[in-house]
């Protein structure tokens, strides 16, 4: 069988490893497998949206309303927005995907971080696009106007905070980058899938939809995955000028989103106390890797995410500790693929991260 030509380069994307895989290669329990790889809430969903999920079980064989309405009002309500501004995904990076096959083919190129969201990278490729990194994995002013300059690209992506290191970048900055490009040539997408986090940590790296509104080449992208804790579900969000939207919904299939993420996510929306929650658990828990950090000798990029990355020194390879943890039923994230020496942990809830420092300890011991 022959394939399209452009999958020759394209690496499968590498999930965070399941609890279920685990406990087939390594014979633990489930209940004794901690999993802080994939950034999700670790509290779970909010109590009401997992009721809203039982009551609307029994309407699994019926397509979702997809118009959204409901879901659009409630994301209306919250950023101060139009309905005509907004396009749902199952997740945000389908909605990444919409954007690479609207605007993309071989003869274009896109710009991101040295160290950035993966699909990126793979939903352009896909189109067979060029693909250009600054030489930093933070979103330095002068490397994207240098590197735009020098490739023209397609699209910018502007990760803040940024996935899978976990800094953030200003919105100063960002309207300084957004200013900077050609809006009638390059799209500025500004993924906004931790900034929950970021907002409630310092209000200077705090980015609305709203803010980026006024710009007819930028598109913010959210998500329920996180805070709100719906990584199940999928259900993320694309918010732009409407023209912008009405383009992308040619891309869009029909009943994108199932039945049930649909109530969940309208659910989801009106519970802020519960995202409240979820961050004051995270800004508390952190802090003991950031001690444990300094402890034991090796360095941490400042998060503004529900996760944090341990950088090693060179008599630590995050690869043997990565695979020693997960011998005991500990799964973090190794970023080897991402050319670091470094970890990436899920902040999880006081008891799993009692675990986690306790096996972290004696193996690096």
């Amino acid at each position: 069988m022959r394939f399209n030509k452009v999958l020759d380069n394209i690496k499968t994307y590498e999930a965070g490893k399941p609890i279920e895989l685990v406990v087939r290669e390594f014979g633990i329990t489930p209940e004794d497998v901690v999993k802080l790889a994939s950034n999700e809430n670790p509290i779970g969903t909010s109590p009401a949206v997992a009721e809203v999920i039982r009551k609307h079980a029994d309407k699994a064989h019926l397509y979702p309303d997809d118009s959204m309405f409901e879901l659009k009002e409630a994301l209306s309500k919250k950023f101060a927005i139009e309905d005509e501004n907004i396009i749902i995904g199952a997740g945000s990076d389908q909605v990444l995907e919409f954007i690479s096959r609207a605007l993309l083919n071989e003869n274009e190129s896109v710009l991101m971080s040295a160290v950035t969201f993966a699909m990126y990278e793979i939903y352009a490729k896909q189109m067979g696009a060029k693909i250009y990194r600054t030489a930093s994995w933070e979103h330095k002013y002068d490397e994207f106007m240098e590197a735009y300059q020098m490739y023209l690209p397609r699209i910018v992506y502007i990760c803040t905070p940024n996935n899978p290191t976990g800094d953030a970048t200003s919105k100063e900055e960002v309207l300084r980058i957004i200013e900077a490009v050609d809006p009638t040539q390059t799209l500025v997408v500004v993924d906004g899938a931790y900034m929950e986090y970021a907002a409630a940590k310092d209000e200077k790296y705090a980015i609305t939809p709203k803010d980026l509104l006024g710009y007819e080449h930028v598109i913010y992208l959210g998500t329920f995955s996180k805070a709100y804790g719906l990584g199940g579900m999928r259900v993320g969000y694309g918010i732009a000028q409407s023209q912008l939207i009405k383009a992308l919904y040619k891309m869009r299939p029909p009943f994108n989103i199932t039945t049930l993420s649909l109530a969940a996510a309208i659910e989801a929306a009106k519970d802020e106390t519960f995202v409240e929650k979820s961050i004051a658990l995270h800004q508390e828990q952190i802090k003991r890797y950031e001690s444990f950090a300094k402890e034991n000798g090796f360095e941490y990029i400042d998060s503004y995410t529900n996760f944090i990355t341990y950088l090693f020194p060179d008599e630590m390879d995050s690869t043997a500790i990565s695979d020693a943890l997960l011998k005991r039923g500990v799964i973090i994230r190794n970023l080897a693929s991402y050319g670091m020496n470094a970890v990436r942990i899920t902040v999880g809830t006081a008891k799993q991260n009692d675990i986690f420092f306790r096996h972290f300890a004696e193996v690096i011991a």
